[in-house]
């Protein structure tokens, strides 16, 4: 069901009774983490009682592939090409006035970040993290808008240590910097699921995310002005922060348990200074658990549909592709073809690398392997696929720097072709089946 605030698409958690509320006091350092860690793709949770003050904080909005598809309004199964089809068509935005905005109920110059019920998520986390915030920037030279969501460590009542990893935000930064200018931003916290997928696209450089959302909402997104910062914002945001990135600065940031499942080390990161802060009335803080499948979903939806777009560029009968959980649902990729033609597995990985620098190992396999299926899927592996033929490894490419296994970010890819030798016997690769197996049901034979 398509909403595009927070609280609305609470309305529907509520009725289907996946909203759970805790009204005992949570702590904020590692307890509040851990509840949301064991609620994980079964439950959202309500917080109202954390840390001194009186904000309720929310965890796990959609922790599955059902849920991100619920708040689509498609079929699961439909869910890649639905964001592929946003991305391929998107739709413009529409501004409102600071009257029609619920983001500003409230508006204080005078922020500060310890009031906000931000928690300690990992054993060995640097501090506080903001987990859930998008990221809103433009470009400095052709004014393009950008949606990210990077961790911020909370370094100081007005002050935030930022991952920025190689991708647009840190091009505009980069380019900020070499003049010597602050780069505005703004952080909006508090928003449903479309939003949050549509800020992770993997989309080239000028491409503005929200005409996604808007696509996805199937009506346009409403946006309002920041305050102190030339940005737009969404107007049902719960949170807004507004700021800059201090040119020149940098301060130590982590560690931060990160979605590997590993520390992302302490390092001298850029800083965020924030000018301002607007509200609702009684807000409603979000936080990520990181690593959670909320988190890795978050990544995998929007980096799929980028993916298949560009691989059925190269290889039109592409099907679909998955990032699978155990690849962290960024590294390990499964891409699903009709294969017409000997050669179409390679075009297909090679175009899966390109999409996305992140992907180390992809496994491509005929349109009769359930892509979703990791058992599916190694059978295909072990059934199908001979080393010295099918597998081809290209060293010391650009990954992923919070691989742990990766030189700096410098990373091997493996790819497998996993698929049925075209003019092979038909009888040597055809699976079994007992007739009439999926229309048995069999509970109608027990007594």
């Amino acid at each position: 069901m398509r909403t595009q605030s927070l609280r609305g698409w609470m309305d529907v958690l509520q009725r289907e009774g996946t909203l759970k509320t805790v009204s005992r006091d949570v702590s904020l350092e590692f307890e509040l983490a851990a509840l949301g860690k064991k609620a994980d793709g079964k439950h959202t949770l309500l917080f109202n009682k954390v840390g001194k003050g009186n904000m309720p904080v929310i965890t796990g909005i959609a922790g599955s592939r059902a849920s991100f598809a619920k708040a689509v309004g498609v079929p699961v199964e439909e869910l890649v090409a639905a964001f592929m089809q946003a991305q391929a068509n998107p739709r413009d935005c529409v501004m409102v006035e600071k009257s029609a905005a619920p983001v500003k109920e409230e508006i204080t110059l005078d922020v500060d970040l310890t009031k906000l019920p931000i928690p300690i998520h990992h054993e060995k986390d640097g501090g506080p993290y903001l987990t859930a915030a998008v990221l809103i920037s433009k470009d400095p030279k052709t004014g393009a808008r950008n949606l990210s969501i990077h961790r911020l460590h909370v370094l100081g009542p007005k002050k935030l240590g930022i991952l920025i990893l190689p991708r647009h935000l840190h091009h505009f930064f980069r380019a900020a910097e070499d003049e010597g200018k602050p780069l505005e931003i703004a952080l909006a916290i508090g928003l449903d699921p479309i939003l949050l997928l549509a800020s992770q696209a993997i989309a080239p450089l000028g491409f503005d995310e929200y005409t996604i959302a808007s696509a996805l909402y199937d009506s346009p997104l409403e946006l309002v002005k920041c305050e102190t910062v030339d940005l737009e914002v969404p107007a049902q945001a719960e949170i807004v922060l507004e700021g800059y990135l201090v040119p020149k600065a940098r301060e130590i940031e982590g560690p931060f348990g990160e979605y590997p499942k590993y520390y992302g080390p302490a390092s001298l990161k850029p800083v965020v200074e924030l000018t301002a802060m607007t509200t609702r009335k009684n807000p409603i803080f979000q936080t990520i658990v990181p690593a959670t499948m909320e988190h890795m979903l978050l990544g995998a939806i929007p980096r799929e549909g980028g993916m298949l777009q560009i691989i059925k560029g190269a290889v039109p009968n592409a099907r679909a592709v998955h990032l699978t959980p155990g690849g962290t649902c960024r590294y390990h990729a499964v891409v699903s073809i009709d294969k017409q033609h000997e050669g179409e597995a390679k075009n297909a990985m090679f175009a899966a690398f390109a999409s996305s620098q992140e992907v180390k190992r992809v496994v491509v396999v005929d349109k009769d392997v359930d892509i979703f299926d990791p058992i599916d899927v190694e059978w295909a592996i072990a059934t199908r696929c001979q080393a010295g033929r099918d597998v081809f490894i290209v060293e010391r490419a650009l990954g992923n720097k919070l691989d742990p296994s990766s030189d700096d970010g410098i990373s091997d890819k493996m790819g497998i072709d996993a698929t049925v030798p075209l003019g092979a016997d038909p009888f040597r690769f055809e699976r079994i089946r007992i007739p009439r197996e999926n229309q048995i049901r069999l509970e109608d034979y027990f007594d």
